[in-house]
């Protein structure tokens, strides 16, 4: 029997978000966002549920490819632009539209020998100081771009900073609208983040990332829940033994956890090397049965441990979820879990280990 440690990606909750987000945004277009291996999800999983977007944007060649391998007929958007100049040469065969955010870039297109333009995404650094033209220099890369027979159309693309804090985003867009006023072409600049909490900025194009997965971009200011979100990925094990603790008795590496009384325990079969993050240790929140509880003490390479008093009945065999929907239906968000490890659901998702048996829900 193989280890029970399993991961199950929902179609019905990707195509459900899906529609929330378009839903929100109804006068805009969607990206679809599957760089990472579709946040760790798997495009060739995801695929299906998110053929209801309007295009698929990603970062390398090997993702474009696999999405048209697929069968995508529609736009694809490489986030990041090309690397290097003959990325332009299967920017064409795949009909790849693609981010410009440098000078370099630009002398990659002035060079490269083509009879089929292509399509354009002008970026432009108006506060996140990442990539992109400033908004002093962004009117004369335009006119660079606009100047060459290897381009067709330009869109104008940039990206928030704040989206999902106090900050927001006004700022970028004056800076923005004032830097691009009378120039043509599509807008694209929401993320999950503004898609959400900003519907109103006009955009052509908005990018929906973590939150077709699930995760909630403001967390814990709203959960997913709040956003009517649903969990695209359950991260699920079983108990492999439990444990009677004594009074003054500890567990685990380090005896970082010690019991002020009786307690009994149970070890699940799930570690940091399945991608489970080291660093949520006593306090973090887990499903047993369904039932929440708490994980105590360390987690090791392959072994967590965690409080069965809410769960009496718990034994080998009982169903742990570490995070999605249990069997149940009681739902754990990856973000809870995430902030309980000091950091976010994007990157649990992303960092869930090969060794890891991942399957896609057969209900839809």
């Amino acid at each position: 029997m193989p280890r029970p440690i399993h991961a199950t990606i929902h179609p019905a909750a990707l195509r459900h978000n899906l529609a929330s987000l378009s839903r929100a945004v109804p006068d805009a277009k969607v990206w679809a966002v599957v760089k990472a291996n579709a946040y760790g999800h798997g495009i060739e999983r995801v695929f299906e549920a998110l053929a209801g977007a309007d295009g698929f944007a990603l970062l390398d060649l090997d993702e474009a490819q696999r999405v048209r391998t697929l069968g995508w007929r529609g736009p694809v958007l490489l986030l990041e632009g090309v690397f290097e100049p003959r990325d332009l040469e299967l920017c064409s065969r795949l009909n790849l539209w693609h981010t410009v955010h440098c000078d370099e870039q630009i002398d990659m297109l002035a060079a490269h020998k083509t009879n089929v333009p292509q399509r354009v995404f002008l970026k432009m650094n108006s506060g996140m100081n990442r990539l992109g033209f400033t908004p002093e220099r962004y009117r004369s890369a335009w006119t660079r771009l606009n100047a060459l027979s290897q381009v067709d159309e330009i869109s104008l693309m940039t990206h928030f900073s704040d989206a999902d804090g106090p900050k927001g985003i006004a700022g970028q867009v004056a800076v923005f609208a004032h830097a691009t006023q009378d120039l043509p072409g599509e807008r694209s600049f929401s993320n999950s983040g503004a898609i959400l909490r900003h519907p109103g900025v006009v955009s052509d194009w908005v990018r929906a990332g973590i939150a077709l997965y699930g995760g909630a971009a403001d967390f814990p200011l709203h959960n997913a829940a709040d956003w009517g979100l649903l969990p695209a990925m359950t991260l699920t094990t079983k108990l492999i033994a439990t444990q009677s603790l004594l009074t003054g008795y500890s567990v685990g590496y380090g005896s970082s956890f010690t019991a002020e009384a009786p307690l009994r325990i149970g070890v699940a079969a799930c570690g940091y090397a399945d991608g489970y993050p080291r660093h949520c240790s006593t306090g973090t929140p887990i499903l047993v049965n369904g039932v929440r509880t708490r994980v105590v003490g360390r987690v090791s390479m392959d072994m967590v441990t965690v409080d069965l008093t809410p769960v009496p009945d718990a034994g080998m065999g009982s169903e742990v979820t570490l995070w999605g929907q249990s069997s149940l239906g009681t739902v754990l968000s990856i973000d809870e879990v995430a902030q309980a490890g000091g950091t976010v659901g994007y990157e649990l998702m992303c960092a869930l280990a090969q060794r890891v048996p991942v399957t896609a829900a057969t209900a839809c």
